[in-house]
């Protein structure tokens, strides 16, 4: 069973307690605290608060917030008014309450017999300021939190400048590894480049609530950057650190300060996040033939606008920059090695479109011919000789399913077996150890899935590092309620007012 279960359960059991003995002093049968729903309408008129509070407690996540805030009002009724009682009430509640209820020196006072507690400036903009970080970030944490797209990779489903919720709840929460960090922020302090927002001292293993409903294939996905698990502070996400040291090697990127700045480790929560396209789940098994997506030998039907890099050969002369930017093609121009060459990312309308112009000769899409390797892809062995337009057959792993692992097919699963689900890899020669014994086969413990973005020639995903474990998944991207394009002025058509207010598919 989980540790979270356990304690979940000790500590849920001290609090029932504590609750039960207070009820008692308040003048009520104190077993009435263990039935569901009643018992926080007896809550709520032992505290003497409106009963529409009540509509709060069936929000899920939004309830943690209410009880947290009944705690404070109910130690106001054992006469705890300092900040530090109620916090202590609140972080504690399975030590506080129990002490309340057992204790012969608290007795309950009647909230309108109560004081009049005046409290100072300094008091008031505190509870305020404290309110307000616990609510939102109890909302961000578990419900729904903001985003902005920052790169190109999902043109022109998802594009550069738009603001996005992204919906914690779909795919149920999870725990956050480090609970203790700065709030609102990511994994650096603000006005600093390289400074950590939080501390590591208490780490949380893997935990996720249950949501409604699992991720599915084409759903646009927040994750967790799995090559971010070590970074160069210099480029941060722009380059894996993995990509450096495949470069350059590891010696030169730990020691080399000045061109590769500090290295440093993140733990799962803190990595970047990033927006891709599920395209394959776990059990499926994926493939990539001229571009064209297969998914368990069919062809996968993706929503979204999808771009490709283009051939396009005019008569020597260029296209109007203006008729570009009525197609929306906004990605950089490649010229090529003869006059009126060019390598454009296209939509396969825009693509059609470019075709008919009377200067324009012949528009083809870019393929690269099966055979061709591209080093730089995952999983980085001349046994796969893989590149962006194809690639694969490759199986996604799945939970509980065994696969039989070998010196050939090893680099596949290398980075799984030893980060992402902690174990102790060795290669010696054509052995495989895993924990010190010998092994011909190995059992997966997480679901892993398979991103890639819509802009298939401007798109780091999964052919670049390779699978994603479940335990990086952040959320589901549901809806725009903004987009501003980051190369225009305010004066200049910044806001794409056509492009606020969209569900993302």
């Amino acid at each position: 069973m989980s540790i979270y279960v356990w304690l979940t359960f000790i500590f849920t059991i001290l609090t029932i307690i504590g609750l039960w003995k207070m009820f008692e002093k308040a003048g009520v049968k104190g077993w009435e605290i263990l039935i569901p729903f009643y018992n926080f309408y007896v809550w709520l008129k032992i505290i003497k608060k409106p009963l529409w509070w009540y509509i709060f407690l069936l929000i899920p996540f939004i309830n943690v917030f209410m009880v947290l805030l009944m705690i404070v009002e109910f130690l106001k009724c054992f006469k705890k008014y300092g900040l530090g009682e109620q916090a202590l009430g609140v972080i504690f509640p399975f030590i506080y309450l129990p002490y309340l209820g057992f204790s012969s020196k608290e007795e309950y006072l009647d909230p309108d017999k109560r004081p009049e507690i005046k409290k100072t400036v300094v008091r008031e903009w505190t509870d305020a300021i404290i309110f307000a970080v616990i609510a939102a970030t109890i909302i961000r944490t578990f419900l729904v939190e903001a985003y902005t797209i920052p790169t190109s990779s999902m043109e022109k489903s998802l594009l550069r400048g738009d603001f996005l919720f992204v919906s914690k709840i779909s795919y149920g929460p999870k725990i956050p590894n480090t609970p203790l960090a700065f709030p609102f922020v990511h994994h650096t302090l603000p006005l600093t480049k390289t400074s950590k927002s939080y501390i590591e001292c208490v780490k949380l293993p893997y935990y996720r609530f249950p949501g409604f409903t699992n991720i599915k294939n084409n759903d646009v996905v927040v994750f967790n950057y799995p090559d971010g698990d070590t970074v160069s502070l210099k480029f941060q996400s722009n380059r894996s650190y993995y990509t450096l040291v495949r470069e350059y090697g590891r010696e030169r990127v730990w020691k080399d300060k000045r061109n590769f700045g500090e290295i440093v480790a993140r733990p799962v929560d803190k990595r970047e996040n990033y927006i891709k396209r599920c395209i394959a789940i776990p059990g499926d098994t994926l493939e990539i033939i001229d571009q064209e997506i297969l998914i368990n030998g069919k062809k996968s039907k993706t929503p979204g606008e999808k771009q490709f890099t283009y051939f396009v050969k005019t008569n020597g002369t260029r296209i109007n920059p203006k008729i570009l930017e009525k197609l929306d093609i906004t990605e950089r121009i490649m010229t090529g090695n003869n006059a009126g060459d060019f390598y454009m990312t296209l939509t396969e309308e825009s693509a059609n479109k470019i075709a008919s112009f009377a200067n324009v000769d012949k528009v083809t899409k870019y393929v690269r011919p099966k055979g061709y390797w591209e080093n730089y892809l995952f999983p980085f062995d001349t046994a796969y000789m893989w590149n962006v337009d194809n690639y694969g057959p490759l199986v996604i792993p799945k939970a509980g399913v065994s696969i039989p692992i070998n010196k050939k097919n090893i680099c596949l699963y290398e980075r799984i077996i030893d980060v992402y689900e902690n174990n102790d890899l060795e290669i010696k020669g054509d052995k495989i150890y895993i924990n010190g014994k010998e092994a011909d086969s190995y059992t997966f413990q997480m679901n892993y899935y398979w991103m890639m973005g819509d802009n298939r020639h401007n798109s780091a995903d999964s052919r670049f590092w390779g699978f994603v474990p479940e335990d990086h998944i952040v959320g589901k991207a549901s809806f725009v309620w903004l987009s501003l394009d980051p190369d225009k002025s305010l004066l200049n058509g910044k806001i794409r007012w056509n492009k606020l207010f969209r569900l993302i598919k």
